[in-house]
């Protein structure tokens, strides 16, 4: 591992211990060279996933992709970072249970929906109104009134 300060490569780990609700470790390394400490995060390496879009295109999963949508969703909301992981994990463990190469986003989008649903109202509007893609006020009232019931 290359010391992000000095680029050298010879690191050593100091602490290493898993990551809550993940299958994540979280290693504590020093640099032999500079002395200086920093984190890096392991993650088990699982078989690529293919989601297959609205219009039937097919593209790798990308968890950033996944992430970046629930975080424009949250935008200005009092929804943490950790809280925002934590979700995207969920949705991560879900889909890779179902131990399938390829899935639907369709899927994916509702498993969002489910969870935002829970963690915060108005992200989980914002997140349906562009993946619903409401064309007019009566879908989203639709929408609404489903969320309120």
């Amino acid at each position: 591992m290359r010391c992000p300060f000095c680029g050298q490569d010879n690191t050593r780990v100091v602490d290493s211990r898993p990551v809550e609700e993940s299958n994540t470790i979280r290693r504590r390394r020093m640099c032999d060279s500079c002395g200086k400490r920093f984190t890096t995060y392991e993650k088990i390496e699982t078989i690529p996933l293919i989601i297959i879009k609205k219009d039937q295109n097919r593209e790798q999963y990308d968890r950033a992709k996944l992430e970046g949508g629930i975080l424009r969703a949250c935008h200005k909301r009092p929804v943490s970072v950790t809280d925002i992981s934590a979700l995207v994990d969920k949705v991560e463990v879900d889909i890779f249970n179902r131990e399938e190469k390829e899935i639907p986003s369709t899927v994916i989008g509702e498993l969002v929906m489910n969870y935002l649903k829970d963690l915060d109202p108005v992200a989980y509007v914002r997140f349906a109104s562009v993946y619903r893609e409401f064309k007019d006020v009566n879908t989203f009232m639709d929408e609404l009134k489903k969320f309120l019931e």
